[in-house]
């Protein structure tokens, strides 16, 4: 993208819904094509790691979308256990695994971890959140004084 598509407030929204949404497309693609990719498996629990990789990445970049964590973190729970029922009674050669929806739940806590812990542009969600309680006092402060102090 050139500078001047990101300028601006609909600039900086499509950069972060666009990750957001290309990561539910995947996770879509992977949990719900018709039937398992054939082929060699690369090691044992490949396909564990495939489903907490999609799981982490759909909440890493939700969370840097700005979706409301609570429905962010219930979706995925919810979705987590759907998915595996879609697939164990209504996709052909597909099947339900209950240690598919644990891999997806801890893809979703290390994707939420990685979201809320990473900095992002304008300082970490943490450090936004922390702002936003505090009324962006400590940007207003004269250089050299400390928000706590009065």
């Amino acid at each position: 993208m050139t500078d001047a598509a990101t300028q601006g407030p609909a600039g900086r929204t499509l950069l972060r819904w666009a990750p957001f949404v290309l990561a539910v497309t995947v996770n879509l693609l992977v949990l719900y094509w018709p039937r398992q990719v054939s082929g060699a498996q690369l090691f044992p629990g490949v396909d564990k790691v495939v489903h907490v990789g999609v799981f982490a990445l759909v909440a890493l970049t939700g969370v840097r979308a700005r979706v409301p964590l609570r429905w962010l973190v219930g979706l995925l729970v919810i979705h987590a256990v759907s998915s595996e029922l879609v697939q164990h009674w209504l996709l052909p050669r597909r099947s339900g695994d209950p240690g598919d929806v644990v891999a997806d739940l801890v893809g979703v806590g290390l994707g939420m971890a990685l979201g809320v812990a990473t900095p992002r542009a304008g300082g970490s969600w943490l450090h936004g959140r922390a702002r936003a309680r505090r009324g962006d006092r400590a940007d207003r402060l004269p250089a050299g004084r400390d928000a706590g102090a009065r």
